[in-house]
């Protein structure tokens, strides 16, 4: 299967001479669920934000679509951009817009300047946000206010927006981060399910590590910068889990958690 998105020997440095990724080279392809783990500090932030030029990597190329996005500027990185679903920790949604209003805003990249300006949708956009509303739970709440929800329901008008995207790969930036647990079962479950059902390939940052093994058909542990496991959730083994975290499994299934255990600087 042809991959989606490729890391050749990619790179980069902060200017206050942190190393957040050294020479990091992999590929995903349409349909994978991948997590990736690993302490703060370890590069994942900064491998997500890479992926659409969030941040310039330092060496090295990242490719999207068979396109280096790299190499790409104005029209074209922006093309490049709609190919890619993102999903924050904090939500990023618009707290004064209604809920089908934040949904919607998953078109604007494929909507000209003027329309865009003035939130023109067309119908078949409006049914579709409405429909995704409706998959995930949230059609009594179409109309209401974004910040009248709670943490996992605002987490699910996230997902709706990245999904309106169409888009080609979907990057999850610690989404569970802020949720009690019933709430991030819910989130984790529907990423899945809704990434399989489309058939798009997924990306996730997670410093729970039982749910990285539970939810991912495929596990990137990131340790200073460097891949030091990429394989599938049966194979990370205890002695793999002690070299990304400088701890045992049992100590981070404790309750302690990567941040817990590390030493390094995060620096994104």
């Amino acid at each position: 299967m042809e991959a989606i998105l490729k890391f050749d020997q990619v790179s980069k440095d902060y200017p206050n001479g942190v190393h957040a990724l050294k020479k990091v080279s992999f590929e995903v392809s349409e349909g994978e669920f991948v997590s990736v783990i690993g302490p703060s500090g370890s590069g994942k932030s900064t491998l997500l934000r890479a992926i659409n030029r969030l941040i310039p990597v330092s060496s090295g190329t990242v490719w999207l679509d068979g396109q280096a996005v790299s190499a790409q500027k104005g029209k074209k990185l922006r093309e490049q951009r709609c190919k890619v679903g993102m999903i924050f920790q904090n939500y990023n949604l618009v707290y004064s817009l209604s809920v089908l209003q934040n949904v919607l805003h998953g078109r604007l990249g494929y909507m000209s300047g003027l329309k865009g300006v003035f939130g023109l949708y067309s119908e078949q956009d409006k049914q579709e946000a409405l429909d995704l509303l409706e998959e995930l739970g949230l059609e009594q709440f179409c109309y209401n206010r974004a910040s009248d929800l709670s943490g996992g329901q605002k987490q699910r008008v996230g997902i709706a927006r990245a999904i309106m995207q169409k888009p080609k790969l979907l990057l999850c930036d610690e989404p569970i981060a802020s949720l009690d647990p019933s709430s991030a079962k819910t989130i984790m479950d529907l990423l899945r399910d809704m990434s399989q059902k489309r058939k798009i390939a997924c990306i996730v940052n997670l410093h729970q590590l039982d749910v990285a093994v539970k939810y991912s058909t495929r596990i990137i542990g990131l340790s200073k910068g460097e891949i030091v496991f990429d394989g599938t959730p049966e194979e990370l083994d205890d002695r793999t889990i002690e070299k990304i975290y400088g701890t045992s499994r049992e100590n981070l299934m404790m309750g302690g958690t990567a941040d817990d255990k590390a030493d390094t600087v995060d620096c994104a």
